[in-house]
C-alpha cells in the first residue's frame, strides 16, 4: 500500500466516524472513545508474545521531528516489522505527555496498521519536521580567516553528514571553494584535483598536520615575546613591599656631619621616634637624627629626606655644589613645585 492510498483510506475512514446527531449522542460517543482504543479490534485482539521484551526507546513528546522518532523506533523493532499489530501497540507506548493526549483523542477504531498510524502521527506533528539540506549548502561553507585547516575539515564533514544524496563531485568542488585562493591546499587541488571526497580529505589531513605545526610554532613565539615583555615590565618596576628608589642631591661633606653643625636650627623638625623594642636593636648603629639605636645617621631616610626639603626652602646650599642647585631648580620647574621659602644659593643657614 503507498503512502497515497493509506491517506485516501484514513480519510475515507475519519469521514465515517464523524460524530453526528444530538447533544446526548455526542456526549455518549465521548464516553465510548474513552474507554475505547484507536486501534481496530483486529489489532486489539492480537496479544503481545511473552517472549517479548520491549527496547529502550526515547520517548516522543509532542515537540520534536516525528520522522526521527519514527526511524528510532523503525530501527529499533527491525527484527518485528512484520508484525503490525505488535508495532502499533509498541509505538503507543512510547509516546508521553501531549503526544499521549493526542493518540487518545483519536476516533475509535481508526488504525488498522502500522502504516495508518505512522502517516496520522506524521501528519500531526509535521510542523516540527527538520527541513532537509540539500548539497548546495555545501556551498556556502567557508574557511574562516582564525580558523585551523582542521577545524574546516571537521566542520565541513559534520555538515555534509546531515546532507542526503550528496555526490561526491558536488562535495570536492564545495570543500575546495571554501578555502581560500592564496591557500597552499588549494592551489594543490587546483594542480592535482582529487576524484573522490575521501581523497580530498586525505590531502587535506596532510596539509593540516603541517598547519597545526606553524600554529603551535606561531603560538609559542607569542607566549614568548609575552613572557619577555612581563619581565622587562617587571625589571623595571620595584617588587610589592620594596622601598622606591629614591634621589638625594650630593653633598660636599657626609650628612652626618651637616646634622652636627645645624641640630640647634629652629627649622630642623625631631622626627617620630623609632619603633621596636629597644631591647633587640643594634647598639652598635647610632642615629644622631632620631637619637636611637638602630641604624648609621648616614643611612637615615628620614633625614635624607627632611634635609631634601630644607635644601629645597634654601637651607644648606653651602654644603652642596652649583650644579647641584641648578639641577634640583630644573626639577622643581618640571614638577611644577610651588616657590621656595629661600632663593636657591642662599648662603644663610
Amino acid at each position: 500500500m503507498c503512502a497515497e492510498d493509506v491517506e485516501k483510506l484514513v480519510n475515507n475512514r475519519l469521514r465515517d466516524l464523524k460524530i453526528g446527531g444530538n447533544f446526548e449522542d455526542a456526549l455518549r460517543m465521548e464516553v465510548d472513545r474513552a474507554n475505547s482504543s484507536p486501534f481496530t479490534a483486529e489489532i486489539e485482539q492480537v496479544a503481545l508474545s511473552k517472549r517479548f521484551s520491549t527496547p529502550s526507546f526515547t520517548c516522543f513528546k509532542g515537540d520534536s521531528d516525528p520522522e526521527i522518532h519514527l526511524k528510532h523506533f523503525k530501527s529499533l523493532m527491525i527484527l518485528h516489522k512484520t508484525e503490525d499489530a505488535l508495532m502499533c501497540k509498541v509505538f503507543a507506548m512510547t509516546l508521553r505527555e501531549a503526544a499521549q493526549d493526542w493518540f487518545h483523542t483519536l476516533p475509535s477504531g481508526l488504525i488498522s496498521s502500522f502504516k495508518e498510524l505512522a502517516y496520522v502521527f506524521t501528519k500531526e506533528y509535521t510542523s516540527y519536521r527538520t527541513i532537509k539540506k540539500n548539497p548546495d549548502h555545501l556551498l556556502n561553507l567557508h574557511k574562516k580567516s582564525d580558523q585551523s585547516l582542521q577545524d574546516y575539515i571537521k566542520r565541513f564533514k559534520a555538515e555534509r553528514a546531515n546532507i542526503i544524496g550528496c555526490d561526491d563531485k558536488i562535495g570536492c568542488s564545495a570543500f575546495k571553494r571554501g578555502l581560500p585562493t592564496e591557500c597552499e591546499l588549494y592551489r594543490e587541488l587546483t594542480i592535482s584535483p582529487c576524484q573522490t571526497l575521501v581523497e580530498v580529505f586525505a590531502t587535506a589531513e596532510r596539509y593540516a598536520l603541517g598547519d597545526d605545526d606553524q600554529i603551535a610554532a606561531k603560538k609559542a613565539d607569542q607566549a614568548a615575546e609575552q613572557a619577555s615583555q612581563e619581565n622587562s615590565k617587571r625589571r623595571s618596576q620595584p617588587q610589592e613591599g620594596a622601598p622606591a628608589v629614591e634621589s638625594y642631591t650630593n653633598f660636599t661633606i657626609p650628612i652626618h656631619q651637616i646634622l652636627a653643625q645645624v641640630k640647634d636650627m629652629p627649622w630642623l623638625k625631631k622626627p617620630s621616634p623609632l619603633k621596636g623594642n629597644p631591647t633587640k636593636k643594634d647598639t652598635s648603629r647610632y642615629c644622631t637624627f632620631h637619637e636611637g639605636h638602630s641604624h648609621y645617621t648616614n643611612d637615615c631616610f628620614a633625614w635624607k629626606r627632611h634635609l631634601e626639603d630644607l635644601v629645597r626652602d634654601g637651607h644648606y646650599t653651602e654644603f652642596i655644589a652649583m650644579g647641584a642647585i641648578q639641577q634640583i631648580k630644573d626639577c622643581d620647574v618640571a614638577n611644577n613645585e610651588p616657590p621656595r621659602k629661600k632663593s636657591y644659593g642662599s648662603t644663610q643657614s
